[in-house]
Protein backbone atom coordinates (compact mmCIF):
# COMPACT_ATOMS: atom_id res chain seq x y z
CA UNK A 1 0.00 0.00 0.00
CA UNK A 2 1.87 2.98 -1.23
CA UNK A 3 1.65 6.32 -2.90
CA UNK A 4 3.02 5.23 -6.20
CA UNK A 5 -0.09 2.26 -6.27
CA UNK A 6 -2.80 3.82 -8.14
CA UNK A 7 -5.37 1.27 -6.71
CA UNK A 8 -3.87 1.10 -3.59
CA UNK A 9 -5.48 4.59 -2.16
CA UNK A 10 -7.34 5.44 0.81
CA UNK A 11 -10.92 7.63 0.38
CA UNK A 12 -12.06 9.20 3.76
CA UNK A 13 -14.86 10.77 3.52
CA UNK A 14 -16.39 13.23 6.65
CA UNK A 15 -19.19 15.49 6.76
CA UNK A 16 -18.36 18.17 9.06
CA UNK A 17 -20.31 18.31 12.01
CA UNK A 18 -20.73 21.15 14.89
CA UNK A 19 -17.88 22.81 13.12
CA UNK A 20 -14.87 21.44 13.93
CA UNK A 21 -15.22 17.64 15.87
CA UNK A 22 -15.52 15.74 12.97
CA UNK A 23 -13.44 17.32 10.76
CA UNK A 24 -10.45 18.36 13.37
CA UNK A 25 -10.18 13.94 14.25
CA UNK A 26 -10.42 12.94 10.54
CA UNK A 27 -8.01 15.21 9.08
CA UNK A 28 -5.61 14.17 11.97
CA UNK A 29 -5.76 10.80 10.86
CA UNK A 30 -5.50 11.32 6.90
CA UNK A 31 -2.40 12.90 7.77
CA UNK A 32 -0.98 10.61 9.97
CA UNK A 33 -1.57 7.80 7.70
CA UNK A 34 0.18 9.76 4.98
CA UNK A 35 3.10 11.11 7.05
CA UNK A 36 3.31 8.08 9.08
CA UNK A 37 2.86 4.98 6.30
CA UNK A 38 3.09 6.81 3.19
CA UNK A 39 -0.71 6.20 2.28
CA UNK A 40 -1.91 7.73 -0.87
CA UNK A 41 -5.21 9.69 0.86
CA UNK A 42 -8.10 11.00 -0.73
CA UNK A 43 -9.59 13.38 2.26
CA UNK A 44 -13.45 14.06 0.61
CA UNK A 45 -15.16 17.10 2.55
CA UNK A 46 -18.79 18.46 2.67
CA UNK A 47 -17.44 21.77 4.02
CA UNK A 48 -14.09 23.46 3.45
CA UNK A 49 -15.33 27.37 4.89
CA UNK A 50 -15.04 24.93 8.66
CA UNK A 51 -12.18 22.76 7.17
CA UNK A 52 -9.94 26.34 6.60
CA UNK A 53 -10.20 27.53 9.94
CA UNK A 54 -8.24 24.20 11.64
CA UNK A 55 -6.15 24.16 8.13
CA UNK A 56 -5.65 28.16 7.31
CA UNK A 57 -3.53 27.67 4.38
CA UNK A 58 -6.76 25.84 2.79
CA UNK A 59 -8.87 27.42 -0.21
CA UNK A 60 -12.35 26.56 0.38
CA UNK A 61 -12.95 27.95 -3.77
CA UNK A 62 -10.58 24.86 -4.55
CA UNK A 63 -12.36 21.65 -5.76
CA UNK A 64 -9.02 19.79 -5.09
CA UNK A 65 -5.98 20.74 -3.15
CA UNK A 66 -2.82 19.26 -1.47
CA UNK A 67 -1.37 19.57 1.72
CA UNK A 68 0.58 16.91 4.09
CA UNK A 69 0.41 14.52 1.51
CA UNK A 70 -3.22 14.23 1.63
CA UNK A 71 -5.38 15.16 -1.38
CA UNK A 72 -8.39 17.19 -0.21
CA UNK A 73 -11.20 17.10 -2.31
CA UNK A 74 -14.56 19.21 -2.32
CA UNK A 75 -17.50 16.54 -1.70
CA UNK A 76 -20.76 18.16 -3.25
CA UNK A 77 -23.68 16.71 -3.46
CA UNK A 78 -23.92 14.87 -6.27
CA UNK A 79 -20.08 14.32 -6.02
CA UNK A 80 -19.11 16.50 -9.24
CA UNK A 81 -15.34 15.28 -8.98
CA UNK A 82 -14.72 11.92 -10.60
CA UNK A 83 -14.13 9.11 -8.15
CA UNK A 84 -11.96 6.08 -8.86
CA UNK A 85 -12.18 3.30 -5.66
CA UNK A 86 -9.07 2.49 -4.17
CA UNK A 87 -8.07 -0.07 -1.51
CA UNK A 88 -9.78 1.17 1.86
CA UNK A 89 -12.77 3.51 1.95
CA UNK A 90 -13.92 5.37 5.04
CA UNK A 91 -17.12 6.48 6.49
CA UNK A 92 -16.09 8.81 9.37
CA UNK A 93 -18.84 8.97 11.81
CA UNK A 94 -21.76 7.38 10.17
CA UNK A 95 -21.73 10.15 7.57
CA UNK A 96 -23.02 7.77 4.39
CA UNK A 97 -21.58 7.57 1.26
CA UNK A 98 -22.29 9.34 -1.71
CA UNK A 99 -25.02 7.50 -4.11
CA UNK A 100 -22.64 7.35 -6.79
CA UNK A 101 -20.03 6.12 -4.92
CA UNK A 102 -21.84 3.70 -3.35
CA UNK A 103 -23.02 2.61 -6.97
CA UNK A 104 -19.59 2.09 -8.06
CA UNK A 105 -19.02 -0.01 -5.41
CA UNK A 106 -22.31 -2.45 -5.76
CA UNK A 107 -20.65 -2.00 -9.60
CA UNK A 108 -17.64 -3.92 -8.67
CA UNK A 109 -18.73 -6.30 -6.32
CA UNK A 110 -21.34 -7.27 -8.75
CA UNK A 111 -17.87 -7.82 -11.40
CA UNK A 112 -16.07 -10.90 -11.25
CA UNK A 113 -13.06 -9.72 -12.65
CA UNK A 114 -12.87 -6.75 -9.62
CA UNK A 115 -12.43 -6.49 -5.88
CA UNK A 116 -14.56 -3.43 -4.12
CA UNK A 117 -12.66 -1.53 -1.45
CA UNK A 118 -12.59 -2.27 2.17
CA UNK A 119 -15.28 -0.55 3.84
CA UNK A 120 -15.05 1.25 7.63
CA UNK A 121 -16.96 3.21 9.33
CA UNK A 122 -15.27 5.23 11.13
CA UNK A 123 -16.90 5.36 14.80
CA UNK A 124 -17.11 7.98 17.60
CA UNK A 125 -14.39 7.03 20.52
CA UNK A 126 -16.21 6.29 23.77
CA UNK A 127 -14.73 4.51 26.84
CA UNK A 128 -18.30 2.37 27.35
CA UNK A 129 -17.49 -1.47 27.74
CA UNK A 130 -19.22 -2.43 25.18
CA UNK A 131 -17.04 -1.51 22.25
CA UNK A 132 -14.41 -4.17 22.65
CA UNK A 133 -17.39 -6.49 21.65
CA UNK A 134 -18.85 -4.33 18.74
CA UNK A 135 -15.09 -3.18 17.28
CA UNK A 136 -14.47 -4.21 14.17
CA UNK A 137 -17.49 -6.24 12.93
CA UNK A 138 -19.13 -6.86 9.66
CA UNK A 139 -22.56 -5.41 9.14
CA UNK A 140 -24.07 -7.13 5.92
CA UNK A 141 -25.73 -4.35 3.45
CA UNK A 142 -28.60 -4.98 1.41
CA UNK A 143 -26.20 -4.43 -1.85
CA UNK A 144 -24.24 -7.43 -0.59
CA UNK A 145 -21.15 -5.63 0.46
CA UNK A 146 -19.75 -6.00 4.11
CA UNK A 147 -19.01 -2.77 5.96
CA UNK A 148 -16.62 -3.24 9.17
CA UNK A 149 -17.63 -1.40 11.87
CA UNK A 150 -14.44 0.46 13.55
CA UNK A 151 -14.46 1.58 16.98
CA UNK A 152 -11.36 3.95 18.37
CA UNK A 153 -11.11 3.09 22.74
CA UNK A 154 -9.00 2.76 25.22
CA UNK A 155 -8.46 -1.15 25.52
CA UNK A 156 -6.79 -3.55 23.76
CA UNK A 157 -9.39 -4.91 21.80
CA UNK A 158 -10.69 -1.72 20.51
CA UNK A 159 -9.37 0.31 17.43
CA UNK A 160 -7.24 2.58 19.60
CA UNK A 161 -6.67 6.55 19.68
CA UNK A 162 -5.27 8.92 17.79
CA UNK A 163 -1.36 9.87 18.70
CA UNK A 164 1.04 10.57 16.26
CA UNK A 165 4.58 8.59 16.98
CA UNK A 166 6.53 11.43 17.69
CA UNK A 167 4.02 13.81 19.88
CA UNK A 168 5.13 12.72 23.26
CA UNK A 169 8.82 13.69 22.38
CA UNK A 170 7.68 17.02 20.90
CA UNK A 171 5.61 17.72 23.70
CA UNK A 172 8.34 16.73 26.28
CA UNK A 173 10.58 18.91 24.21
CA UNK A 174 8.18 21.86 24.51
CA UNK A 175 7.24 21.56 28.39
CA UNK A 176 10.71 21.42 28.92
CA UNK A 177 11.10 24.78 28.26
CA UNK A 178 9.15 27.62 29.66
CA UNK A 179 10.25 30.01 27.25
CA UNK A 180 8.07 27.93 24.28
CA UNK A 181 4.95 29.04 26.13
CA UNK A 182 5.73 32.88 26.37
CA UNK A 183 6.89 32.96 22.37
CA UNK A 184 3.88 31.34 21.45
CA UNK A 185 1.52 33.68 23.33
CA UNK A 186 3.07 36.34 21.70
CA UNK A 187 2.43 34.00 18.61
CA UNK A 188 -1.23 34.65 19.40
CA UNK A 189 -1.26 38.21 20.35
CA UNK A 190 -1.55 37.63 24.17
CA UNK A 191 -0.23 40.16 26.79
CA UNK A 192 0.52 40.50 30.44
CA UNK A 193 0.91 36.78 31.39
CA UNK A 194 3.54 36.24 33.77
CA UNK A 195 5.54 33.01 33.87
CA UNK A 196 4.26 31.82 37.23
CA UNK A 197 0.50 32.76 36.57
CA UNK A 198 -2.05 29.89 36.09
CA UNK A 199 -3.12 29.70 32.89
CA UNK A 200 -6.38 27.86 31.75
CA UNK A 201 -7.90 27.24 27.95
CA UNK A 202 -11.10 26.89 27.60
CA UNK A 203 -12.37 25.54 24.44
CA UNK A 204 -16.20 24.62 25.54
CA UNK A 205 -19.80 25.04 24.51
CA UNK A 206 -21.92 26.96 26.39
CA UNK A 207 -22.50 26.59 29.96
CA UNK A 208 -23.30 28.10 33.32
CA UNK A 209 -20.38 26.87 35.17
CA UNK A 210 -18.16 28.87 33.23
CA UNK A 211 -19.56 32.01 34.75
CA UNK A 212 -19.78 30.27 38.08
CA UNK A 213 -15.95 29.93 37.64
CA UNK A 214 -15.06 33.35 36.75
CA UNK A 215 -16.54 34.79 39.47
CA UNK A 216 -14.41 32.49 41.34
CA UNK A 217 -11.62 33.12 39.53
CA UNK A 218 -11.35 37.06 39.92
CA UNK A 219 -11.03 36.68 43.89
CA UNK A 220 -7.91 34.30 43.46
CA UNK A 221 -4.94 35.24 45.43
CA UNK A 222 -2.99 34.01 42.01
CA UNK A 223 -3.20 35.89 38.59
CA UNK A 224 -5.44 33.62 36.62
CA UNK A 225 -5.53 33.94 32.75
CA UNK A 226 -8.60 32.46 30.69
CA UNK A 227 -7.68 32.04 27.21
CA UNK A 228 -10.71 31.45 24.99
CA UNK A 229 -11.54 31.15 21.10
CA UNK A 230 -13.98 33.40 19.52
CA UNK A 231 -16.69 30.64 19.71
CA UNK A 232 -19.26 29.59 21.71
CA UNK A 233 -18.15 29.31 25.36
CA UNK A 234 -18.30 32.80 24.92
CA UNK A 235 -21.94 33.07 24.84
CA UNK A 236 -21.86 32.21 28.27
CA UNK A 237 -20.25 35.23 29.32
CA UNK A 238 -21.81 38.16 28.36
CA UNK A 239 -21.81 39.79 31.39
CA UNK A 240 -18.28 40.13 31.25
CA UNK A 241 -17.42 41.23 28.11
CA UNK A 242 -17.28 44.95 27.21
CA UNK A 243 -19.13 44.51 23.61
CA UNK A 244 -20.90 41.84 22.39
CA UNK A 245 -19.61 38.20 21.16
CA UNK A 246 -19.73 39.68 17.57
CA UNK A 247 -17.22 42.84 18.35
CA UNK A 248 -14.29 41.02 20.18
CA UNK A 249 -11.54 40.74 18.63
CA UNK A 250 -8.33 38.29 18.91
CA UNK A 251 -5.56 39.24 20.93
CA UNK A 252 -8.18 41.92 23.28
CA UNK A 253 -8.03 41.24 26.99
CA UNK A 254 -10.49 41.49 29.60
CA UNK A 255 -9.94 42.07 33.43
CA UNK A 256 -11.81 41.70 36.18
CA UNK A 257 -9.58 41.77 39.29
CA UNK A 258 -7.45 38.94 39.35
CA UNK A 259 -8.83 37.00 36.62
CA UNK A 260 -7.89 38.03 32.64
CA UNK A 261 -9.94 36.53 30.17
CA UNK A 262 -7.76 36.46 26.37
CA UNK A 263 -10.00 36.53 23.24
CA UNK A 264 -7.36 33.80 20.91
CA UNK A 265 -6.95 33.78 17.19
CA UNK A 266 -8.30 30.37 15.79
CA UNK A 267 -5.19 28.18 15.00
CA UNK A 268 -4.13 25.24 13.36
CA UNK A 269 -4.18 21.29 15.61
CA UNK A 270 -0.66 22.22 16.08
CA UNK A 271 -0.80 25.70 17.56
CA UNK A 272 -3.97 24.14 19.52
CA UNK A 273 -1.67 21.26 20.73
CA UNK A 274 1.09 23.80 22.08
CA UNK A 275 -1.54 25.65 23.52
CA UNK A 276 -2.73 23.09 25.76
CA UNK A 277 0.56 21.80 26.90
CA UNK A 278 0.89 25.71 27.76
CA UNK A 279 -1.73 25.56 30.04
CA UNK A 280 -1.86 24.47 33.83
CA UNK A 281 -5.94 23.16 33.10
CA UNK A 282 -7.41 22.46 30.13
CA UNK A 283 -11.24 22.99 29.63
CA UNK A 284 -12.18 20.93 26.21
CA UNK A 285 -15.08 19.52 24.85
CA UNK A 286 -16.23 16.98 21.94
CA UNK A 287 -13.81 14.50 20.78
CA UNK A 288 -10.63 15.98 18.64
CA UNK A 289 -9.85 18.58 21.88
CA UNK A 290 -10.75 15.68 24.26
CA UNK A 291 -8.07 13.46 23.32
CA UNK A 292 -5.60 16.09 22.45
CA UNK A 293 -6.12 17.53 26.08
CA UNK A 294 -4.92 13.91 27.47
CA UNK A 295 -1.95 14.12 25.55
CA UNK A 296 -1.49 17.43 26.88
CA UNK A 297 -0.37 16.04 29.98
CA UNK A 298 -2.20 18.34 32.43
CA UNK A 299 -5.09 18.10 34.07
CA UNK A 300 -8.67 18.48 32.13
CA UNK A 301 -12.21 18.54 32.32
CA UNK A 302 -14.28 17.37 29.38
CA UNK A 303 -17.33 18.91 28.72
CA UNK A 304 -18.76 16.27 26.43
CA UNK A 305 -21.58 16.92 23.75
CA UNK A 306 -25.08 16.90 25.14
CA UNK A 307 -27.20 13.99 24.14
CA UNK A 308 -30.74 13.15 24.74
CA UNK A 309 -31.69 11.78 27.88
CA UNK A 310 -28.57 12.56 29.13
CA UNK A 311 -26.34 9.94 27.74
CA UNK A 312 -23.57 11.33 27.14
CA UNK A 313 -23.44 11.32 31.13
CA UNK A 314 -23.33 7.71 30.92
CA UNK A 315 -20.30 8.41 28.49
CA UNK A 316 -18.45 10.38 30.40
CA UNK A 317 -18.63 8.19 33.95
CA UNK A 318 -17.16 5.57 31.60
CA UNK A 319 -14.51 7.24 30.86
CA UNK A 320 -13.98 8.55 34.10
CA UNK A 321 -13.52 5.10 35.44
CA UNK A 322 -11.00 4.42 32.84
CA UNK A 323 -9.23 7.29 33.97
CA UNK A 324 -9.06 7.01 37.46
CA UNK A 325 -8.58 3.75 37.66
CA UNK A 326 -5.44 3.72 39.30
CA UNK A 327 -6.19 7.52 40.80
CA UNK A 328 -6.33 7.16 44.46
CA UNK A 329 -9.83 7.91 45.79
CA UNK A 330 -10.34 11.13 47.26
CA UNK A 331 -8.12 12.21 43.84
CA UNK A 332 -10.73 10.65 41.69
CA UNK A 333 -14.01 12.03 43.71
CA UNK A 334 -12.58 15.36 43.33
CA UNK A 335 -11.64 15.50 40.00
CA UNK A 336 -14.90 13.33 38.65
CA UNK A 337 -16.99 15.56 40.86
CA UNK A 338 -15.93 18.31 39.23
CA UNK A 339 -15.95 17.02 35.77
CA UNK A 340 -19.55 16.26 36.78
CA UNK A 341 -20.40 19.30 37.80
CA UNK A 342 -19.72 21.12 34.78
CA UNK A 343 -21.86 18.67 32.70
CA UNK A 344 -25.18 19.41 34.62
CA UNK A 345 -24.59 23.31 35.35
CA UNK A 346 -24.73 22.69 38.68
CA UNK A 347 -22.70 26.05 39.64
CA UNK A 348 -22.07 25.56 43.15
CA UNK A 349 -21.04 21.97 43.15
CA UNK A 350 -18.62 23.14 40.38
CA UNK A 351 -17.30 26.15 42.78
CA UNK A 352 -16.79 23.62 45.82
CA UNK A 353 -14.72 20.95 43.96
CA UNK A 354 -12.59 23.78 41.77
CA UNK A 355 -11.05 25.18 45.02
CA UNK A 356 -10.86 20.94 46.08
CA UNK A 357 -8.31 20.73 43.28
CA UNK A 358 -5.65 22.65 44.88
CA UNK A 359 -5.35 20.35 47.55
CA UNK A 360 -4.84 17.63 44.93
CA UNK A 361 -3.11 19.50 42.38
CA UNK A 362 -0.09 17.42 42.77
CA UNK A 363 -0.99 14.10 42.63
CA UNK A 364 -3.44 15.11 40.14
CA UNK A 365 -0.43 16.72 37.17
CA UNK A 366 1.42 13.42 37.73
CA UNK A 367 -1.21 11.07 36.88
CA UNK A 368 -1.97 13.34 33.84
CA UNK A 369 2.07 12.69 33.02
CA UNK A 370 1.76 9.16 33.15
CA UNK A 371 -1.57 8.46 31.65
CA UNK A 372 -1.03 8.69 27.92
CA UNK A 373 1.37 5.83 27.60
CA UNK A 374 -1.12 3.93 29.90
CA UNK A 375 -3.53 5.22 26.95
CA UNK A 376 -2.18 4.16 24.24
CA UNK A 377 -2.12 0.50 24.87
CA UNK A 378 1.16 -0.04 22.97
CA UNK A 379 -0.43 0.75 19.39
CA UNK A 380 -2.08 3.98 18.13
CA UNK A 381 -5.30 3.91 16.04
CA UNK A 382 -3.22 4.75 12.72
CA UNK A 383 -1.25 1.57 13.76
CA UNK A 384 -4.27 -0.89 14.51
CA UNK A 385 -6.15 0.59 11.37
CA UNK A 386 -3.27 -0.47 9.07
CA UNK A 387 -2.70 -3.91 10.40
CA UNK A 388 -6.45 -4.29 10.55
CA UNK A 389 -6.11 -3.83 6.52
CA UNK A 390 -3.22 -6.03 5.90
CA UNK A 391 -5.11 -8.86 7.84
CA UNK A 392 -8.32 -8.20 5.63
Amino acid sequence: MTAGSENQHWDIFCAVVDNYGDIGVTWRLARQLAHEYQLSINLWVDDLHSFSHILPQLNPANPVQCFHGVEIRQWNTPLDIPFSPGRVIIEAFACDLPTNVLERLIEQHQSAGEKPPLWLNLEYLSAETWVDGCHALPSLQTSGLKKFFYFPGFTSKTGGLICEKELSSQRERWQSNPNHKMALFEQLGLSGIEQDDMLISIFSYETPALEALCELWQSSPQKIHALLPLGRALNSLSRWLPCTVEDLVSGQKIVHKNLTLHILPMTDQQDFDRLLWSCDVNIVRGEDSFLRAQWAAKPMIWHIYPQEDDYHLIKLEAFMQVYCDNLAPEITKIWSKLNLAFNIDDKKMVNTYWQKLNSVNKPLLKHAQEWPIHALNDADLASRLVQFVKNS
